[in-house]
């Protein structure tokens, strides 16, 4: 189940960061797609990257650029491109541009199971949404996200209740856009995890109208890897009641829509679910394999994240270090203050030492002459 969280935190990326963007076809050309040939949409960032007019723009490039390497399972390169936007984003004043990268980096780390370093960005997001002003399309899409993502971390801990409560806020939220269009994928994705909690719970009726809401909300939006997570999660409500054969057809047609994706994680999926299928049925040849299909997919993604656990390592030692560097100059100009402050209060305590002998020796002086004139 942990892997599958991880898928849908992808589709909110590009969505939570709704920011404006360069008029252009490419522009347009790469997000349609960012899902079905990511190769493309990284081609054409990189290229408008290199005369990018401004930081924002830059930033929403560096964004774009994060989400299509999440398409390709390439979670070190996001990484690396969604570390630029950040850093270039807190050069801006703009809330919606920071509150959408803060999003985009939390998604990094719940993909990668770094749960407390995910809810603290989420934290540091909610600071730049409460910024945006009310009634504003992207507080709603802002906040929408975040609570998905909260939902997706709580649901990767077991505890379906409270990451349905999330999940249904974020509907909430999704339903207040005025244009729906740009939601209709967020959406698919958060019923999908939806449709899973009602499946932990037990609750096989509601798991199959939200799971049917997925599909909905993914065909309207022409997004053939969303739909093909939703026909899965319905394959699995078929297998639990034991129809095999129904399960196989609807995972059969989910890997055929997703089969141009090169979506190692939603492949993963399907060949687990399909080897277990086709076990219940006796057919030994496909169970072996799609097993073995599985296990390829699976050995690659672990490959992946330990390449990006090792680059978030990094980062966070960078961070460290410069936290401690920005530590020491503090505490070094304060003991530099402490020791000049010192110094002058000597100063100005032997100045004063001075000054009161210098008296005592003209009062010596003068009750001397005093005595010698009486």
């Amino acid at each position: 189940m942990k892997l599958f969280l991880k898928i849908f935190s992808l589709f909110l990326c590009i969505f939570t960061q709704a920011q404006k963007t360069p008029d252009s076809v490419l522009m347009k050309k790469a997000k349609l797609e960012i899902y079905d040939n990511p190769d493309n949409t990284i081609k054409i960032g990189e290229q408008l990257l290199k005369n990018s007019p401004d930081v924002k723009t830059s930033v929403n490039l560096y964004m774009l650029l994060s989400t299509a390497n999440i398409a390709k399972r390439n979670f070190e390169e996001s990484l690396k491109y969604i570390l630029k936007a950040k850093e270039l984003s807190l050069k801006t004043n703009d809330p919606k541009s920071q509150a959408g990268v803060f999003i985009s980096v939390a998604i990094q780390y719940q993909q990668m199971e770094l749960f407390s370093k995910c809810l603290e960005t989420l934290i540091e997001a909610d600071r730049y949404i409460a910024k945006i002003p009310e009634k504003n399309p992207e507080k709603y899409t802002e906040t929408a996200a975040s609570y998905a993502i909260r939902g997706m971390v709580y649901k990767s801990q077991s505890n379906s209740e409270i990451a349905l409560e999330k999940f249904l806020i974020s509907i909430q939220n999704y339903e207040k856009v005025p244009v729906k269009k740009t939601t209709y994928s967020n959406m698919s994705v958060v019923y999908y995890n939806i449709g899973y909690c009602y499946l932990n719970l037990h609750q096989t009726d509601k798991a199959q109208e939200a799971f049917l809401q997925s599909v909905n909300y993914a065909r309207k939006n022409f997004a053939k890897s969303l739909e093909a997570f939703a026909l899965k999660g319905l394959a699995e409500i078929y297998k639990q009641n034991h129809e095999n054969e129904s399960a196989v057809n609807l995972l059969l047609k989910a890997e055929s829509l997703c089969k141009n994706t090169g979506d190692i994680t939603l492949n993963e999926g399907l060949y687990k679910e399909l080897a277990d299928n086709y076990l219940a049925l006796g057919q030994q040849n496909l169970y072996q394999q799609y097993n073995k299909k599985y296990l390829e997919m699976r050995f690659q993604i672990k490959q992946n994240e330990l390449k990006s656990i090792n680059h978030v390592i990094d980062n966070h030692n960078k961070e460290t270090a410069l936290k401690s560097k920005k530590l020491k100059s503090y505490y070094s100009s304060i003991t530099i203050g402490s020791v000049l402050l010192g110094i002058f209060f000597i100063l100005m305590l032997l100045y004063s030492i001075v000054k009161v002998r210098k008296q005592n020796k003209m009062f010596h002086k003068e009750i001397q002459r005093m005595i010698r004139n009486s």
